[in-house]
């Protein structure tokens, strides 16, 4: 055999080993929710910082495992990647010596963890809170990072000029083998996943083998003399902050005005109808159209029990105050009409709501429309500020320092650690496995927008009625298309609507989650968790 087919044989045995092995322990333990993962463990940088980053930041409970888990994780990618950038390097190229190209590894291995830690902080706050936006705000730095770093582990000065179009384009590709290998790892059954990736993982070994040739042996250099990679990762690194202002709320008096509100019921709806809107919005304190719907305040009812004003800090506050609030209007609107109730909610109306009818079951409300749900929030966390230990520790104070960058100019912007923020995370045990499921004498129906596929890891069979649209987060409730679908719902009708596409999509977006807390492993959660193995799918609406 060739020296040349020796060293590509090697390559990729490497490169499928080393997820193989990851994969083998999920299996063994049952975490199959993360499987997806496995593959990007030899994925081409920085796609294998993101990969180790993620599963620091939610598996240490300590500043000391934290940061020696960091050191170590760094020592061991360094070392890999030397070992997989030496036999992915042309032959007709002079390699440099091993000993130059480990210490240049473990340099970007470095560079590569302290450069993405704030992306990997991002993807846990997109699983405490499932919001999409959250995820996408972590991967597009990625995306944009990842033609201009892949060259540094080549060479000590490709950090200056621009990347080949070659490159850029074997970077693109690295995204979507790491995308689709991941949702086909999740998706084959258990007898064939570990061969499902090592196969992606020795495909990670050719996309290695690619990008080290179009960086070694690329020609001509545009911009020589500029320093276009510090650039680009301040540039990279504005992206989630830039996100986070953009996504704050603005001076609207009144952002919840579906068309059941601005209109009159229909005659056969029997329900008095009780609107819950989401995180930051706001309300004037403007009647509805018809006395027998009312828009549900976050800050109570006035003398005369009409809801009042409400500004959109007002909606940061905990989940079991907003229940409490939510129970007050209940009583006095069937009270007043003598109606049945049905609610109506969107985003964190959704939990308030569910928190609501945990809470009290047996009550007036027996309709549930729950528009654009936090499919499955809590599946991470991290420990209050004043805490010195607990999961998730360094992720919490990422995300403090992240938050408080765009809190400037804004006091009622959101924070990490605000009352509704943390009604999840130490309600998790709920809020993760109870959002699509029945509930006992209530009629339920999710609108779920396509945006939702990506915010939660597959794996629950949903056992409720679902209206699929394509669309963004929020983005459905306003839809004349959703809202005869509402008012048929109301008036007794059966709907379900579910979309071909929500499976796959879902499924795809696995590899790019951060890797769920064992519900068990936690001590906040042990009292209110259902028994069980850390890792099974059984607590799905208490199966």
């Amino acid at each position: 055999m060739r020296p040349t087919h020796r060293r590509l044989l090697a390559l990729l045995g490497i490169t499928a080993a080393v997820p193989l092995a990851e994969v083998l322990v999920l299996v063994l333990v049952g975490f199959l929710s993360a499987e997806g993962l496995a593959p990007q463990s030899t994925a081409v940088w920085p796609y294998d910082s993101y990969h180790d980053m993620r599963w620091l930041l939610v598996y240490h409970n300590t500043w000391l495992l934290f940061g020696s888990g960091l050191l170590g994780l760094i020592a061991l990618r360094g070392v890999l990647t030397t070992a997989i950038v030496s036999l992915a390097w042309p032959a007709n190229s002079p390699r440099p010596p091993r000993r130059a190209l480990l210490r240049r590894n473990v340099g970007v291995a470095a560079f590569g963890a302290v450069l993405v830690l704030p992306f990997a902080a991002y993807a846990v706050a997109a699983s405490v809170l499932s919001l999409s936006w959250f995820l996408f705000a972590s991967l597009i730095p990625m995306l944009i990072l990842a033609p201009f770093l892949q060259r540094m582990s080549v060479g000590r000065s490709l950090w200056r000029g621009l990347p080949s179009a070659e490159l850029v384009g074997w970077s693109l590709l690295d995204f979507a083998v790491i995308t689709v290998g991941g949702g086909l790892v999740w998706t084959t059954p258990e007898v064939w996943t570990p061969l499902v990736t090592a196969a992606v993982g020795a495909l990670n070994g050719l996309l290695w083998r690619q990008t080290v040739h179009a960086a070694v042996l690329q020609k001509r250099v545009r911009w020589p003399r500029m320093p276009v990679v510090p650039i680009v990762v301040v540039l990279a690194l504005a992206v989630p902050l830039a996100s986070q202002v953009l996504s704050q709320p603005g001076n609207q008096a009144n952002t919840f005005t579906p068309p059941i509100f601005t209109r009159p019921l229909p005659p056969q709806v029997p329900y008095a109808v009780i609107l819950l809107a989401g995180h930051d919005s706001a309300y004037d304190g403007r009647p509805a159209a018809d006395p027998n719907v009312q828009l549900f305040s976050y800050v109570g009812l006035d003398p005369h029990g009409h809801p009042l004003p409400y500004r959109p800090n007002a909606t940061h506050r905990s989940l079991e105050s907003s229940a409490q609030l939510l129970a007050a209007r209940v009583e006095a609107v069937h009270r007043r009409t003598g109606r049945p109730i049905a609610l109506i909610a969107q985003s964190e109306g959704v939990v308030v709501a569910l928190t609501y009818l945990r809470n009290r079951p047996g009550s007036p409300v027996h309709a549930l429309a729950m528009f654009s749900p936090l499919t499955r929030a809590g599946r991470t966390y991290y420990p209050p500020p004043d805490a010195s230990t607990g999961w998730g520790l360094a992720a919490g104070w990422l995300l403090r320092v992240m938050f408080q960058v765009t809190k400037i100019g804004n006091r009622a912007s959101s924070t990490p650690d605000e009352p509704f923020v943390r009604s999840l995370l130490d309600g998790a045990p709920f809020y993760r496995f109870q959002i699509l499921c029945p509930i006992p004498g209530v009629r339920v129906v999710a609108f779920l927008p396509t945006v939702a596929a990506a915010e939660a890891p597959p794996g629950q069979k949903i056992r409720i009625p679902v209206v699929e649209v394509p669309t963004f987060h929020a983005g459905i409730i306003g839809r004349m298309s959703a809202n005869a679908v509402l008012i048929s719902f109301l008036a007794g009708a059966e709907v379900n609507h579910p979309r071909r596409e929500f499976g796959p999509l879902q499924k795809l977006g696995d590899a790019w989650l951060a890797p769920a807390l064992a519900i068990t492993l936690n001590p906040v959660w042990r009292p209110t968790a259902q028994p069980g193995p850390p890792f099974t799918m059984a607590r799905f609406c208490h199966q």
